[in-house]
């Protein structure tokens, strides 16, 4: 009874006193968290006046042996230490002080936060994960006969299954070991704790992180029948088609989390469920693609509901599906649905109590918003991604307990943002403390009414297209501790009076903007202390920024493109001790690269495009091992040898070196870098062979080592090591012999550049293996994306190859490029036809090699090629008629060949330039050689008619002669009796004389 009166106590005030953060995750989260302390806390009123007593020995071992199966990097548990004879006060423990027993271990972990969004900085994350605890949970749990509560939630166990055994703790009322990374299959086990209120198994909400577990049912939950607390979210649920009967079964069930479950229905023709005591019920990220249940609004006690994200249409307009039914309803979350922009189910929740209300993406009107203006208790409104044109109506001056707005990814467009932020002026104290209008095609500048907002904390503007300067009143707001007004089009000048008053400003994302800071007092001191800092594209230079060494909080600075073109002071990287990402690059900062007092915790490090100069040896190979994982030095004045110092830099996944003066050999600690994924010494003039060591980087994705003075063969463990290769760039060096067979198992090679070599011999036939190129596999990662501690980044890939005459950057179209150089080296034999299966290349050069042969007939098949350069080589035969079937070329060149014959007639091939074809005996446009028709001699048509014809000549002669032999001869023998005695009297004395 006392558990459900606190219970009841700590549900009222949550309900009531809900601060700026609204999101429903978070709300989950705390509750769970309450009921956590719940558990402890009517455990404590229950033994509150017994004498303490100390614990049991048998359960103080079985907890000693449980510690043992743990990994504890941060020595979490140094309180359990076997000569502390009282394991009751260990931390985590609680104990019954009547009897002793073991009743509580709460082991959650850091502050109970499981996720990445909890943390501001990547330093403070890893941190964090240091302080999970890791390895297996071991049974000697089974000791514990009374133990009611386990929490292991936020630590890391590493994809293990849960323990079977954990269904053998029948006095359990609270188990918790959601976002735990457990893997495997979610034990029917179980089932038996018929005794719990509380049963966590999910992710709180996080649809991030990968589906990890899997229960292939749901029928061993049927025997929880106090269960009032179910979280399963992220687990893998599409075999359970009995979901929905085995909720049915819980009467008690006062939460449901089945968040991005892979659930398989709704059952949407079901009436009503027996779950009259549920509040909340959040069924977000599940693909039923259904019409609306009309079940959820028979759950007349919800306090929450979240259907985002689930693919629900055809609502239907009849008191079953009326929110007035959900009188209790503080929660609402829809996501993605058109229905939802009607008149009519915006009246109904017109006269609800809601406190949060996130309708995003359903193609909700402007004319629609006038239906909230009853909303006075809303304290979260999220409209974002929807069809709102006009400015937000006045009758939302209504809502002045508004916290919150998010009106991001609409279509405001000529709208000024002084009629936008109109309605938020009417209440007498606005409350308003987070405002989100990114996104919204808004142009006009920012009013400076924006500072009469004095409550705001949060302010979101980026990716519009405002014009004009900060205005000062911006400084007014003393609040204020998140501005974006990143990718804009403003301009200006920005002083120290549009920061006056923002001493609680921690995250300042100006970036993509035309805008100069001029200071009036060379040594000001900044009244706030950030750690997110983007001034990308802004005018900060020629000096360095001297007011950047007061912000001692920095995790991430972004001053890339901003003209500075001083050395950076020395003092300068010893300011920011919890640094991870730091870019300075375009711009013309010079000095050499000593940076005395680097913090190691840097993960990206982006200087390229400087004017840096000396050697690598200082940034390389100081104390102590980095934990950066990019690393681009490319395009400065470095010079020297690349220093053996790459231990020190074990987690790199992007090394650019490129466009620079460094010379020796490739260093071979390089393999030290396991996880390096990019790299790139391009035009440099480093000379050697290729190392094994380099071979051993089994992970990379990108090699660029072209524009240099490497000798030697092509290794062919290129091709059986570096599988996962999808650029491959060695042009302008001097690599001799064959094309190695084995770069044929690059399958998912999409540029492969060997030109300006000395290679020789023939091109490989298996070329048609190349799997992305044949179109037999979608290029999945055509951005080239890399994972840098928190944030995926794109790699800017500077490099080039030949197309209409000259060379051409490919690093602004990186992901439509599909590349096959081999030009000027000494290749010979024919061109191979097995080239004509790689239908997805849209540049092959074969020029200036010894080739021969004709063109394969089939390399119209090819129809996405926009360039085709087979010039200079000794080709000969016809201009294969596919060629014609070539729509999208845009370059062509078969020049300087033994072609001959007639040019196929397209309209593609008709428009390039003579020049294209110069150096054969080809004819017909866009050659001035005319085709001339050779007209064949008559004595050849003679021998033809004589040898295959008739001769009509005989025939008319023998006709001829058969008439008048017949009118001469027989005719008189048959007419005349004269002529027959004649002609037998003739023919008697013929036989005579013959002796016949």
């Amino acid at each position: 009874m006392l558990y459900t009166k606190v219970g009841s106590l700590l549900m009222s005030l949550l309900s009531t006193n809900m601060n700026a953060h609204f999101s429903f995750s978070y709300f989950s989260s705390c509750h769970l968290c309450l009921l956590g302390f719940l558990a402890l806390f009517s455990i404590s009123l229950t033994d509150q006046n017994s004498d303490h007593v100390f614990c049991i020995e048998g359960e103080r071992q079985a907890l000693l042996r449980f510690k043992n199966g743990l990994t504890d990097e941060t020595n979490r548990l140094n309180s359990w230490v076997d000569k502390e004879r009282d394991c009751c006060s260990w931390v985590g423990i609680v104990c019954d002080n009547s009897t002793g027993h073991v009743h509580r271990i709460h082991l959650p972990g850091p502050d109970d936060h499981c996720n990445f969004e909890d943390y501001g900085t990547p330093k403070e994350y890893e941190e964090a994960s240091k302080q999970r605890l890791k390895g297996d949970i071991n049974p000697s749990l089974l000791d514990l006969k009374q133990l009611k509560h386990l929490d292991l939630s936020c630590n890391d166990f590493g994809g293990i299954q849960v323990p079977k055994f954990i269904g053998s703790l029948e006095n359990l009322k609270y188990l918790n070991l959601s976002s735990s990374n457990f893997g495997g299959t979610i034990p029917p086990q179980l089932g038996n704790l018929s005794e719990l209120h509380v049963l966590a198994l999910g992710s709180f909400h996080n649809r991030f992180v990968p589906i990890k577990t899997i229960t292939w049912n749901m029928q061993w939950l049927s025997g929880l029948r106090w269960l009032h607390h179910l979280d399963m979210s992220g687990v893998n649920l599409s075999e359970a088609t009995d979901w929905h009967q085995v909720i049915n079964t819980l009467p008690s069930l006062v939460e449901l989390h089945l968040s991005n479950c892979e659930l398989p229905h709704i059952q949407p023709h079901v009436p009503s469920l027996n779950l009259t005591s549920l509040s909340f019920l959040d069924l977000s990220f599940n693909d039923f693609n259904s019409p609306m249940p009309s079940w959820i609004f028979k759950l007349t006690n919800l306090v929450s509901l979240d259907l985002s994200g689930c693919n629900i249409h055809g609502i239907i307009s009849s008191s079953n599906y009326s929110f007035r039914n959900l009188t209790s309803l503080k929660f609402l979350y829809i996501y993605g649905y058109d229905f939802m922009n009607s008149p009519l189910l915006f009246e109904e929740l017109s006269s609800s109590k809601l406190i949060s209300l996130y309708i995003s993406s359903c193609s909700v009107s402007s004319l629609l918003l006038n239906s909230l203006r009853n909303l006075t208790s809303l304290r979260s409104l999220d409209l974002s991604y929807n069809q709102l044109t006009k400015k937000v109506p006045k009758s939302l001056g209504n809502l002045c307990n508004l916290k919150e707005i998010d009106l991001s990814g609409n279509h405001f467009g000529q709208i000024s943002l002084t009629n936008l932020l109109e309605s938020f002026f009417d209440c007498e104290s606005p409350r308003l403390e987070s405002l989100s209008i990114s996104n919204s095609e808004l142009s006009s500048p920012i009013p400076s009414v924006i500072g009469r907002l004095s409550s705001l904390q949060k302010l979101y503007m980026s990716d519009n297209r405002i014009e004009g300067s900060l205005p000062d009143s911006l400084g007014q707001l003393s609040k204020l501790s998140t501005l974006d007004f990143s990718y804009n089009s403003m301009t200006g000048v920005v002083s120290e009076a549009h920061f006056a008053k923002l001493v609680t400003l921690n995250y300042l994302d100006g970036t993509g903007n035309n805008l100069t800071l001029r200071l009036q007092v060379a040594n000001w001191i900044p009244p706030f202390k950030l750690q997110f800092l983007r001034l990308n594209s802004w005018h900060l230079g020629p000096q360095f920024p001297l007011w950047l060494q007061f912000q001692r909080n920095l995790s991430h600075l972004d001053i890339s493109n901003t003209r500075i073109s001083s050395q950076i002071p020395e003092s300068f990287f010893g300011s920011f001790p919890n640094l991870s990402y730091l870019d300075m690059s375009d711009n013309q900062i010079q000095g050499m690269l000593t940076f005395p007092g680097i913090p190691s915790t840097i993960e990206v490090l982006v200087l390229n495009s400087n004017e840096f100069s000396g050697s690598l040896h200082h940034l390389l190979c100081s104390d102590g091992v980095k934990q950066t994982r990019d690393l681009n030095l490319g395009n400065n004045h470095l010079s020297g040898v690349i220093p053996e110092c790459w231990e020190k830099w074990p987690d790199l996944v992007l090394l650019n070196l490129e466009n620079n003066n460094l010379s020796g050999e490739i260093p071979r600690t390089l393999s030290s870098t396991s996880s390096l994924q990019f790299l790139s010494m391009y035009g440099n003039i480093i000379s050697g062979s290729l190392p094994s060591s380099l071979m051993t980087l089994s992970n990379l994705k990108i090699l660029q080592l072209g524009r240099n003075k490497l000798v030697g063969n092509i290794p062919t463990s290129i091709g059986t090591k570096l599988t996962f290769l999808r650029i491959l760039n060695l042009r302008s060096n001097n690599f001799n012999g064959n094309i190695p067979q084995e770069l044929c198992y690059l399958s998912h090679i999409q540029i492969l550049d060997l030109s300006r070599n000395n290679l020789s011999g023939n091109i490989p036939r298996c070329f048609n293996n190349f799997s992305v190129l044949s179109g037999k596999e979608t290029n999945s990662d055509v951005q080239f994306s890399f994972y840098v501690g928190f944030a995926s980044f794109v790699a800017i890939v500077g490099d080039s190859f030949v197309t209409k005459g000259r060379e051409e950057t490919y690093s602004s179209i990186l992901p439509l490029v599909m590349l096959l150089d081999l030009s000027s080296n000494s290749l010979v034999g024919h061109i191979p036809n097995e080239l004509t299966s790689l239908f997805k290349l849209k540049s092959l050069n074969l020029s200036r090699n010894q080739l021969s042969g004709s063109i394969p007939e089939k390399i119209g098949d090819m129809k996405e090629l926009i360039s085709l350069d087979l010039s200079v080589n000794r080709l000969s035969g016809d201009l294969p008629i596919s060629l014609s079937r070539l729509n999208f070329l845009s370059s062509f060149n078969v020049s300087y060949n033994n072609l001959i014959g007639r040019v196929p007639t397209s309209t593609q091939i008709q428009s390039f330039n003579e020049s294209s074809f110069f150096g054969n005996k080809l004819c017909g446009a866009p050659v001035t050689n005319s085709c001339v028709l050779v007209e064949v001699p008559t004595q050849n048509k003679q021998e033809k008619r004589e040898d295959h014809g008739i001769d009509m000549g005989l025939i008319i002669t023998i006709v001829v002669g058969f008439v008048t032999g017949f009118w001469i001869i027989v005719a008189p023998l048959m007419f005349s009796n004269s002529w027959r005695n004649v002609y037998f009297r003739y023919l008697s004395k013929l036989i005579k004389i013959r002796g016949l």
